[in-house]
């Protein structure tokens, strides 16, 4: 672990389109039907049902779960568990990923608060102190901006550090050591260094967080040179995606949802290690291309359910990295569909959506038969009141309503 002191010094001294207004879109519905599990929020979400009167904008929805967070697939119980591998929550196919890299390199360690024996705030890595010890699994102060520096430093002599932010928020302390050394240190040294470092921690609106811990910080890391994001939505995806980080010799953001960790799904016993710089097709459909990652995911299956009884075939992919975008697969689905809807949770002003707006503009407008909806989150701070959280994110009306019009 000298190596990593070392490197704190290293590190130290590098561092003295047309959319729609969602607001036009709004819930009358107000209902909450979350509820409290231990230490997470499980949402109910099964069996949900949207009324038809939904064929316009701020149309009623007595039957729908306005705060799911997923929709799984209608598939019976014993079907579910006859499959074959095991069955985990997020935060533990976090753990998982994180745990066989480590028993398969000895240079994967963890920096970060209570990260240690207390097994980090969303408990990801809960029993890998005891395993491997406190240095390879190293507790720091309350200091974001110290100890990535600390990480980084590390990543530069030959380590491989995760570094965790207890809230995605917090990390706005260490930016100048992410953008100008993390993203920046490889290019600025001629290529004498890597920076294998892996940035993760929980983000997004979760339950009456208040305003600093519902940030979603993409928008803020995605202009930074040098830097790759992907962003998880299941537990598969979750595990491959952070194995992947790991091993990889560039910097990466992983962006986990606070209200996803309990989120639960089989995943393969065998190992597999998915690609940064690909996209998921979660739905196949003929009549529009609906763009999403994270928690937006769930609230548009969700809507998905309604838009196919209406008649409606959509095309949803989770698009998962954040930067670069995958747009092979884009591009593929809009020479199909021509209609495009990207559902977001990032701020509306400067964030993912635009920038995908941006790309597909550039890239496939001949395609387009519609001008480019996007639906992101209100450019407000996050209300502490739950009624107003839930008018400040998009809800699946929004969505099923944005589609109607699309396809008019």
């Amino acid at each position: 672990m000298a190596s990593i002191f070392q490197g704190v010094g290293a590190a130290t001294a590098l561092s003295s389109s047309t959319s729609f207004d969602t607001k036009k879109f709004h819930l009358s519905s107000r209902r909450s039907f979350s509820v409290r599990r231990a230490s997470f929020f499980v949402v109910r979400s099964d069996g949900a049902k949207m009324d038809s009167g939904l064929n316009r904008i701020g149309g009623r929805a007595d039957q729908l779960v306005t705060n799911a967070v997923a929709t799984k697939a209608d598939t019976p119980a014993a079907s579910t568990a006859s499959k074959p591998g095991h069955e985990l929550l997020l935060f533990e196919a976090l753990r998982e990923g994180l745990e066989e890299e480590m028993e398969r390199d000895a240079h994967v360690c963890v920096v970060g608060e209570d990260v240690g024996h207390y097994g980090g705030s969303y408990k990801v890595t809960k029993g890998l102190a005891d395993k491997y010890g406190d240095l390879r699994v190293l507790d720091t102060p309350i200091a974001e901006n110290s100890f990535t520096g600390m990480g980084i430093g590390a990543a530069m002599c030959g380590l491989r550090p995760i570094i965790e932010g207890m809230n995605m928020g917090f990390l706005l302390l260490a930016f100048n050591q992410i953008s100008n050394n993390c993203g920046m240190l490889h290019y600025t040294s001629g290529g004498q260094f890597k920076i294998p470092v892996v940035i993760r921690g929980p983000g997004g609106v979760g339950r009456q967080l208040g305003a600093e811990h519902s940030q979603r910080l993409e928008s803020y890391f995605q202009s930074i040179p040098g830097i790759q994001m992907v962003a998880c939505s299941t537990p598969y995806n979750a595990k491959g995606l952070m194995k992947a980080a790991i091993r990889s010799d560039n910097p990466v953001i992983l962006f986990e949802h606070v209200l996803l960790y309990n989120l639960k799904e089989r995943i393969p016993d065998e190992e597999y290690v998915l690609n940064l710089e690909e996209a998921e097709m979660v739905r196949p459909g003929e009549h529009v291309t609906i763009l999403t990652y994270s928690r937006m995911r769930y609230h548009v299956m969700q809507a998905a359910k309604t838009l196919v009884n209406k008649g409606y075939d959509p095309e949803v992919i989770d698009i998962r990295s954040l930067k670069p975008f995958d747009l092979y697969t884009i591009g593929n689905s809009i020479k199909k569909t021509h209609r495009v809807l990207i559902v977001e949770e990032c701020m509306r002003t400067g964030g993912i959506g635009a920038s995908l707006t941006a790309a597909i503009t550039e890239n496939f407008h001949d395609y387009l038969d519609a001008p480019i909806v996007c639906l992101s989150s209100q450019d407000v701070p996050t209300p502490y009141a739950g009624t107003l959280e839930e008018w400040t994110v998009v809800q699946p009306p929004q969505i099923v309503a944005a589609v109607e019009q699309l396809c008019r």
